[in-house]
C-alpha cells in the first residue's frame, strides 16, 4: 500500500472542535455478515503530525453488529487512566481532522481466529498505562507488539509510524510484522530485514529504507513511495 497522507494534512486544529466524522472507509456492520479487521493510520494531532501518524485496530466478528476498537490514546495518561482502551465505535473516524488510510483490510473465512489472537496480543501488552510520545511506547508501538503476535496479518506499518520499533529492554526480534528480523536499541537506533517490510534503518526513532516488491522507498515524515 502506497502511505499517501501528505504533510499538508497535518495541521494544528483545537481538539475539541476537531472532526472525528467517519470517511466511508469501514463497510457497514449491518450489512456485511462476514469477520473484518482493519488497521488504520492518521497523521498524529498538532505538530506531532508532520512527523508521524497514529494507528489503531479494528475488528469486527462474523454477524457482529459493531466494531470493537484496539487503541492507545496518550491523553489518557496524565488523567492516571490505562492508555490502552478497548471499546465499540465506528472505526474509520478522522484523527482529530486528519483522513485516517487504510493500512490492513482482511475480511472472511479464517479472520475470527486472527481476531481472537489480536484481543490474547493486547491483553499481554506490557505498556498498558505507558505512554512516551518519543521514541515509545506510544500507539505504533502497540500497533506493532499485536501484529508481531499475529503474523498472519502481515502488516507493513509505514516508516512515519513512530514507536514501531520500540522494543523496551530487547535489543533483538521480529520486525513489525512478525516476520523477518529487527535489532532495535529503545527506538532510536537499529535495522530490520522482512520480505513484508524490506529493508530499514532506523535513526532517533525516524526510519529510511527500501522495499523491492514493489519497489518503493520507505522515507522519514514523507512515508512509503512507489516508484
Amino acid at each position: 500500500m502506497i502511505w499517501s497522507a501528505g504533510i499538508h494534512e497535518a495541521r494544528a486544529q483545537d481538539w475539541w472542535n476537531a472532526s472525528r466524522e467517519p470517511v466511508g472507509l469501514a463497510p457497514d456492520p449491518a450489512v456485511t455478515p462476514e469477520a473484518v479487521i482493519q488497521v488504520y493510520g492518521a497523521r498524529a494531532y498538532s505538530w506531532r503530525g508532520y512527523f508521524g501518524i497514529h494507528t489503531w485496530i479494528a475488528v469486527k466478528p462474523t454477524n457482529a453488529n459493531s466494531y470493537v476498537i484496539y487503541e492507545v490514546i496518550g491523553w489518557l495518561q496524565r488523567r492516571k487512566r490505562p492508555v490502552l482502551v478497548v471499546y465499540e465505535n465506528v472505526p474509520d473516524r478522522r484523527w482529530y481532522g486528519n483522513i485516517p488510510e487504510l493500512l490492513l483490510d482482511k475480511r472472511g473465512q479464517g479472520v475470527d481466529a486472527l481476531i481472537e489472537k489480536i484481543d490474547r496480543a493486547a491483553q499481554t501488552y506490557p505498556y498498558p498505562r505507558n505512554y512516551t510520545l518519543w521514541p515509545g511506547p506510544n500507539s505504533n508501538t502497540f500497533t506493532a507488539w499485536v501484529s508481531r503476535a499475529v503474523p498472519e496479518l502481515r502488516l507493513d506499518l509505514p516508516p512515519t509510524a513512530i514507536g514501531k520499533d520500540y522494543l523496551g529492554s530487547r535489543v533483538v526480534s521480529q520486525a513489525p510484522s512478525g516476520s523477518g528480523f529487527q535489532i532495535s536499541v529503545l527506538g532510536m537506533m537499529g535495522l530490520l530485514f522482512s520480505e513484508v517490510e524490506g529493508f530499514e534503518l532506523n535513526f532517533l526513532g525516524l526510519s529510511l529504507g527500501f522495499d523491492w516488491n514493489p519497489l518503493a522507498l520507505r522515507l522519514p515524515v514523507v512515508g512509503r513511495k512507489e516508484f
